[in-house]
C-alpha cells in the first residue's frame, strides 16, 4: 500500500485584498508557514509521495523568498515530490519553475503533453503535465490511456476542471474512467471534492489548504492517500492556520443584535475571519457601534444588514409628527411590497435623517 500527500490550490502570495493592508502582509507569511505544516505532515505520515497538482503560485509575479521557500521546504521532505503547473502558475521559460533551481526529489511537469516517469523502487508509476498558458481548452486526458505492466499502481497529477465547457482543461467523467489510472490527483477547484470513482480510477480534489475569502469557507486542508492497485482510500487532513465563515444572525424578537450576534458566535472565533448577516425584524442596527463590540472576538469582521423593519412600525404613520407624515408617504408608495428591500432602504435612509433631526408634533 503506497502512501502519499496529494495537496493542491496553494496560491501562495495572494493578495487577500479583504484585509487590511498589514493583515494581508501577515496571511502572506502564514502561507508560508503552511509550507512547514505541509512537510510536518509528510514526515508524520511517513509518505512515499507528494503530489501537488498546480497552483502553488497565485500568479507569475510571486515574491523571490517566497519561491525559494517552497523549493528549501519540498527539498527537505523526505519522499519524491511532483508538481504539474496549473493555469495560476503556468510553466513559462520565465516561471519560477524554469529560473529557479530545484531539489533533487522536486519533479516539475513542464511540457502540455503528457509525461511518464516510473518508479520501480515504489512499483508506481506517475504521469503528469503542465499548463503553459492561463487557458486549456482541450482536455487533457483526451485519448490517453496508461500503458505498462499489470500490478503497478498508476497516479497522475494535473490540474484540471471537471466542469463542463471549462477553459481550464476540461475533464469528463468518460476520459478519466477510460484512462487506465488507479488515482487521479486533481487541482483547480478549492473544495475539497470527497473521493470519487469513474470506471476504475479513482480520483479528487482536496481544495485549497487555505481560504482566502468568503468563497472559500471552512476547514481547508489536504488529502492523505493510501493507494493500491485497484483500491484507494483518502482522509482529509485539516491544515488551515484561519477559516472564513459566514453566520447569519437573526435580530427578531432580541433586545439588541449585539445580544443577537453574541448568542449565536461559537467559541474560540479569534483565529478566524467572519461575516455576519443581519437578518429578521428589529431596528435600524448601529453597525459602527456593533463592529467596535464584536471586532475583538476575531483576527477579520464585516457586517451586513439584511434586517426588515418592524411590521408594527408602519403603525406610526397615524403620528401627527414629521416621522408619521415620513411614514404615510412611504405606506402609499410601499403600500404593494412593505417588504420590499428598496422601500426597506428608503424608509431606514428616511428614518436615520429624521432621528438625527427634530420629530415633534405639528
Amino acid at each position: 500500500m503506497l502512501k502519499l500527500i496529494h495537496g493542491a490550490d496553494l496560491h501562495l502570495d495572494s493578495p487577500f485584498s479583504g484585509l487590511t493592508p498589514e493583515q494581508a502582509a501577515r496571511r502572506r507569511e502564514e502561507q508560508r508557514d503552511l509550507l512547514d505544516r505541509l512537510d510536518r505532515l509528510a514526515r508524520e505520515r511517513e509518505a512515499d509521495l507528494v503530489l501537488l497538482s498546480g497552483d502553488l503560485l497565485d500568479s507569475q509575479r510571486c515574491y523571490r523568498e517566497t519561491a525559494q521557500a517552497l523549493a528549501r521546504v519540498l527539498g527537505d521532505i523526505p519522499c519524491p515530490v511532483f508538481i504539474a503547473p496549473g493555469n495560476h502558475d503556468f510553466y513559462s521559460p520565465r516561471s519560477v519553475y524554469a529560473t529557479l533551481e530545484w531539489p533533487d526529489n522536486v519533479h516539475i511537469f513542464r511540457d502540455g503533453a503528457m509525461e511518464r516517469v516510473d518508479l520501480p523502487r515504489l512499483n508506481c508509476t506517475v504521469y503528469g503535465r503542465a499548463f503553459t498558458a492561463p487557458h486549456q481548452e482541450d482536455s487533457p486526458l483526451a485519448g490517453f490511456r496508461t500503458e505498462g505492466e499489470k500490478g503497478v499502481l498508476r497516479l497522475m497529477c494535473l490540474h484540471g476542471d471537471t466542469a463542463p465547457q471549462s477553459n481550464y482543461g476540461p475533464i469528463t467523467p468518460e476520459d478519466i474512467a477510460a484512462s487506465g489510472l488507479d488515482y487521479l490527483a486533481l487541482g483547480h477547484v478549492h473544495q475539497f471534492s470527497g473521493l470519487n470513482r469513474a470506471g476504475d480510477t479513482f480520483w479528487a480534489y482536496p481544495g485549497c489548504p487555505e481560504g482566502r475569502g468568503f468563497d472559500e469557507l471552512g476547514e481547508k486542508g489536504v488529502l492523505y492517500v493510501e493507494a493500491e492497485p485497484g483500491n484507494v482510500t483518502a482522509q482529509f487532513v485539516p491544515l488551515c492556520r484561519r477559516r472564513y465563515e459566514i453566520l447569519t444572525v437573526d435580530v427578531t424578537g432580541v433586545a439588541s443584535a449585539l445580544a443577537a450576534a453574541a448568542a449565536a458566535l461559537p467559541q474560540d472565533t479569534q483565529d478566524d475571519i467572519y461575516r455576519l448577516i443581519l437578518t429578521g425584524e428589529g431596528e435600524v442596527p448601529d453597525l459602527a457601534a456593533l463592529e467596535r463590540a464584536l471586532a475583538p472576538r476575531f483576527y477579520g469582521l464585516t457586517l451586513l444588514d439584511r434586517t426588515r423593519l418592524p411590521r408594527d412600525l408602519w403603525a406610526r404613520r397615524e403620528e401627527d409628527t414629521l416621522t408619521g407624515l415620513f411614514l404615510q408617504a412611504m405606506w402609499d408608495k410601499c403600500r404593494a411590497e412593505p417588504d420590499d428591500p428598496v422601500c426597506q432602504l428608503a424608509v431606514r435612509f428616511g428614518l436615520a435623517a429624521l432621528e438625527n433631526g427634530e420629530d415633534t408634533a405639528l
